[in-house]
Order: C-alpha cells, then structure tokens, then sequence
C-alpha cells in the first residue's frame, strides 16, 4: 500500500539518503527539504544524524529554525535520529546548545564519549515482539524524560526510542540497518497525526517504489 501524505528529509548533512531508502521500502513519497519552500505539502520531516550544532547553524541561516516552529505548530510530525534527537530535545547539555524544544527530555551529547566506531545492540521496544537492531554512533543519551513522552525502547536502562504526540526521537540510527520498524511506525504515526496507528497500518515492503520528488 503506498501512502498519500509525503515526508521531508532534511538534507544539510547526515546520512539522510538511507532514510529516504527507508521511505522507498515503504513506498512513501519523500522530498528532500534545504530550504523553508521545501516544507510546503509535507506531512512529516526527519531530522538525520551529523553534528547537532551544525544542524542548528544551518537551520538558521537558512530561514529553517523559524520555518520548522511554524511546521510544528501547524501540526506538522518529526522523527529525529541521533544529532536530530538533540536538536528536538527540550534541553541540551554537554555543552548547552539551542534545540527546538518539541521533545520534553534532557539529553547529553556524546553521552558515550567519542566514538572511532559504531557499536550495534539489539533490543526490545514497543513497536514489535522481535528485537530491533541499534546502531550507536557517538550517541546522545536521553537523560531524563518529562511529562507526556512514551520510552519505547531503552539500552542500558537508557530511553533511546521516545515519542511524544508527534514528535519521535532515537539516539541510535534505524536508517543503517535493514529493519524498517522505526521508519513504519513513523509513518503511521504522521498518518494518524500522533495517535496509536492499527498494528497492520503498513506492511513490511511496498509492492512497488515509491515516486521520489527530489
């Protein structure tokens, strides 16, 4: 089943053409977002990985910052991974750094030092009976979580998966992986504006490619 809505990508930095390969799994349409324009029609946005401090940098001096509040307010839904998790958080430490504030948690940046590699768990989550993989690099971590926001999933006692309304965020990167459990539930999750979607909303793959508007 391909879906109607389209999803935005920002593309300053990060891997975020292996999210936009997780969207054409699922045959949803996507576009990739570098300018304010790019938001017009959108549903949703993923805010990749990278350098968080860079990711607002260039959010501002594009005119995004502001364009990506007025998103949010219009009930727009966002998915960050890693440094798109801190830039979603509530409050940013180590160093403190600006963020959007859309997410209700604290989170430390580098929380597990400066990682030369990745380092891969699996765990459980919320979104399904099997174990999902994780992939960590130089990963935040979630200290603490406020009121209203769901741990979906959790490594080392630490929240990694949290959503609240329609705004999600991991500290590990679900792209880098070929388990597209992260991905679906965002998807459903902007179709259903925030609120638990059917279990069976999507299926594993899309029976044909999605058309990609670049």
């Amino acid at each position: 089943m391909t879906s109607e809505i389209r999803i935005g990508i920002l593309a300053i930095q990060g891997d975020y053409e292996a999210h936009a390969k997780m969207l054409d799994r699922l045959g949803v349409k996507w576009t990739y977002v570098r300018q304010s324009a790019d938001l017009e029609g959108l549903a949703g946005i993923i805010l990749p990985g990278g350098e968080s401090t860079t990711h607002v940098k260039v959010l501002r001096e594009e005119g995004l910052w502001d364009a990506l509040q007025r998103f949010h307010s219009r009930g727009g839904a966002f998915f960050g991974t890693c440094a798109g998790a801190i830039v979603l958080a509530r409050e940013v430490h180590n160093p403190a750094q600006a963020s959007l504030g859309f997410l209700n948690v604290s989170i430390l940046r580098n929380g597990y030092g400066r990682q030369l590699a990745s380092d891969v768990h699996e765990g459980k989550s919320k979104l399904g009976d099997e174990p999902m993989e994780m992939v960590f690099i130089r990963a935040p971590i979630i200290e603490s979580v406020g009121e209203g926001v769901e741990v979906l999933a959790k490594d080392a006692a630490h929240p990694v998966l949290v959503q609240q309304g329609r705004s999600l965020a991991a500290t590990f990167h679900p792209e880098l992986t070929n388990d597209l459990t992260v991905h679906r539930h965002f998807v459903a999750m902007v179709r259903h504006k925030g609120q638990k979607p059917p279990s069976d909303e999507i299926p594993d793959e899309a029976a044909s490619p999605a058309r990609i508007i670049h």
